[in-house]
């Protein structure tokens, strides 16, 4: 049994039977220049996410797409996000991940996610929103971002998690090699939010930084930015005035976040004007 005591000046001590271990780290977004609190290293993340992956897809409760029209476009966008990774600022990052995605058939379900290690998922319910190739790219360019810029990492570190839920983080950590389960809140943390239905609870904070550099990341794939505004107007219409107030929500409200998508937009467009655009197809339609 390990136990978990998060410590004043970003200290976490860990003590699993006789070891103590003290990690601590501070590191700088190179997008944005935000000081980052990183007590969990990128090989234990990357561990814990990959067996966040393991637990999603043996989950008896989903089933993997088979059809070649729906993971066609779904791998066709990820191979390009992923080239645009190993050439961004997080290309060291890029180069360590084991890359893979699955397509989730759930045509109830608008969600996607990327872990640590880059293991990915689309699910069929996030098409209609996202609508064209372009879109979801904007959609896997987000998520790719929270695993890059280490948004898991970083909410762990910073204590979003109770004292149990650290505790399964520690366990899990431990047990990465011998089948240790992961609970709901290590879950969130890293971004598997799969049964919410929604696009995954980050911070606002991280919501955004996720949104200005994953447009920055499509347009490097040749995908137009642009379909980032259109993606979140569909999004407000389809979630009418059932979306929770900003102040609320861990996300920016869709207002807020077409208002900042705008606001990058010249940045983004001159990225997507100096590259070979990409197939843009629509995406096939769902249930």
């Amino acid at each position: 049994m390990q136990a978990w005591r998060l410590f004043p000046l970003g200290v976490l001590l860990v003590v699993a039977g006789l070891g103590v271990t003290v990690i601590t780290g501070c590191e700088t977004n190179p997008y944005t220049g935000r000081s980052q609190l990183l007590m969990i290293s990128v090989s234990e993340e990357m561990q814990l996410g990959a067996q966040a992956y393991s637990q999603v897809k043996n989950d008896p409760k989903l089933r993997q797409s088979q059809d070649p029209r729906e993971i066609e476009p779904v791998k066709r966008i990820a191979a390009r996000i992923i080239e645009a990774a190993k050439r961004s600022k997080y290309a060291e990052m890029a180069q360590q991940f084991q890359w893979e995605v699955i397509v989730i058939k759930n045509d109830k379900t608008a969600n996607a996610f990327a872990l640590p290690g880059g293991k990915m998922a689309v699910y069929t319910g996030i098409f209609p929103m996202a609508k064209t190739e372009a879109g979801l790219a904007a959609v896997m360019g987000h998520e790719v971002v929270h695993a890059l810029a280490r948004h898991g990492a970083e909410r762990m570190s910073q204590g979003q998690l109770t004292n149990a839920g650290l505790q399964v983080i520690g366990a899990a950590a431990g047990a990465a090699g011998g089948g240790g389960m992961l609970g709901q809140a290590a879950m969130a943390a890293l971004g598997v939010g799969a049964q919410v239905g929604v696009l995954l609870p980050f911070s606002r904070k991280h919501e955004s930084e996720a949104d200005y550099i994953g447009i920055l990341l499509a347009a490097d794939a040749g995908y137009d930015p642009r379909e980032s505004v259109a993606l979140w107007e569909r999004m407000g219409q389809m979630s009418g005035s059932g979306a929770p107030s900003e102040f609320m929500s861990t996300h920016p409200s869709h207002e807020t976040r077409i208002t900042q998508l705008k606001k990058w937009m010249p940045e983004a467009m001159a990225i997507y004007q100096s590259k070979p655009p990409a197939h843009a197809a629509l995406l096939p339609p769902v249930q």
